[in-house]
């Protein structure tokens, strides 16, 4: 069994090469597989798979990382059927409405990232609401990715930025990718080291294209509701023996990690 403080140790040892953890985003797929295994309607495996959400939290903090960022609603997800959609919304509803006092004590800050105007306007205002509640804390950052396209990111990312430029509060030989990330929707947080995505699955599914440039990636078979806190610390461990060197040879130490 893997014990948070061995992980801890490792982090700070920087075994094998590698950077120190603080930022772990996951894509958490499989709950409709998990269900119709089980022979369960899609819904119920998303209401596990938020149950879930609450495990790997707290996992996340007892390590220590600064940053988890969760992939919980995408830009393409809007195309499911109504009642699943409707249903899903709802319970982000319950966890934020259910899990905001918790986050609160745990003195964990919300951050969502994504188009959130195409949401209802409850849940809306629930996550607005609940993001200003939990800005005075200053613990680990949970980075909630809903009605979210890394495509779109770019996007609107390079739209602002041409309106710097049209403005002239930017000049075009000033524009570095430090400079770009500034205008993308994680300009406030450092890119992902490391990225997991459950159910066997092998793509990032548009999600944070250009913070993704550098970060590890794993994969496991593991639906999302069936993602305990030993899969998770099971990834922080590869994570570390894993060597980290941005394009450049062993022997050089890079002082600043890429964007």
């Amino acid at each position: 069994m893997i014990e948070p403080r061995d992980l801890k140790t490792l982090d700070k040892s920087g075994a094998s090469g590698a950077h120190q953890l603080k930022h772990v985003a996951i894509i958490m797929d499989g709950n409709g597989r998990w269900a119709n295994q089980r022979g369960f309607s899609r819904i119920i495996g998303h209401k596990h798979g938020v149950k879930n959400v609450r495990t790997v939290v707290k996992a996340a903090k007892s390590l220590g990382i600064e940053v988890l960022s969760l992939f919980a609603f995408s830009e393409e997800n809007w195309g499911r059927p109504l009642l699943e959609v409707r249903s899903i919304m709802a319970l982000i509803d319950q966890f934020i409405i259910r899990d905001r006092k918790t986050l609160d004590r745990e003195n964990i800050r919300l951050k969502v990232i994504g188009d959130l105007t195409r949401l209802p306007l409850k849940t809306r205002a629930l996550i607005e609401n609940t993001v200003e509640i939990l800005s005075k804390n200053s613990g680990m950052i949970l980075n909630v990715a809903i009605s979210y396209s890394g495509r779109a990111d770019i996007l609107n990312a390079s739209l602002k930025l041409a309106e710097a430029l049209k403005q002239g509060a930017l000049s075009p030989e000033n524009v570095t990718p430090e400079v770009f990330s500034k205008y993308l929707s994680t300009s406030d947080i450092a890119a992902p080291d490391l990225l997991i995505r459950t159910s066997g699955e092998h793509r990032i599914s548009n999600f944070m294209i250009w913070q993704l440039a550098y970060t590890e990636l794993y994969f496991t078979d593991v639906l999302w509701p069936d993602f305990s806190e030993q899969d998770f610390y099971a990834a922080i461990k590869d994570y570390h023996m894993r060597d980290r060197r941005f394009g450049l040879v062993k022997t050089q130490n890079p002082e600043s990690l890429p964007l």
